[in-house]
């Protein structure tokens, strides 16, 4: 695990080499709406717990830190595609940085690199997923949240009664 210590030690540098590199690229255009700051404490939040994140997380854990991540991200009008982009971004800066700071001297240094990057990309293929059903999860919200103002505005302006919209809730058609 010297490597996983090697990149939470050098979390601050990662994170603001990564944040420089999403607002530079344009398959992540969106991001630029988000404040640099933000984006190098979201990546340093991963980058210097990463021990934790591969070895002591559990999937939920996962799932619950990527759907409410991709939840705000969408809520700030970062586009799904762009968000996963930013995700594979975090990936390839961290593979990389090893790249260059790995020297597996032996074959046990190289078997324990091996590992590193196959818990990496179970890690992010992990997020990558989750991220999208907070996507998922944030439309569907945001649809039923659209029908409930026309329901209430329909209620308040007299085309609809309270009545109606209780049995069509009932119903379970919603």
């Amino acid at each position: 695990m010297r490597l996983v210590r090697l990149i939470e030690a050098h979390s601050d540098n990662l994170s603001r080499g990564l944040a420089e590199q999403i607002r530079k690229s344009e398959r992540a255009s969106d991001f630029r709406k988000i404040p640099t700051e933000d984006l190098r404490l979201a990546a340093t939040e991963v980058y210097r717990n990463l021990g934790e994140w591969l070895l002591q997380k559990t999937e939920r854990d996962i799932a619950e830190r990527f759907r409410a991540v991709a939840a705000r991200r969408s809520a700030e009008g970062i586009g799904l595609d762009q968000f996963v982009w930013a995700l594979m971004l975090s990936r390839d800066h961290l593979w990389h940085f090893l790249r260059h700071e790995s020297f597996a001297d032996n074959i046990v240094a190289l078997h324990g690199e091996m590992e590193l990057l196959n818990l990496l990309n179970h890690f992010f293929d992990r997020a990558i997923y989750h991220a999208i059903v907070g996507y998922t999860e944030a439309a569907e919200s945001e649809v039923k949240s659209e029908l409930q103002r026309a329901r209430d505005l329909a209620i308040s302006i007299g085309l609809m009664s309270a009545k109606n919209d209780e049995r069509f809730r009932e119903s379970g058609l919603e």
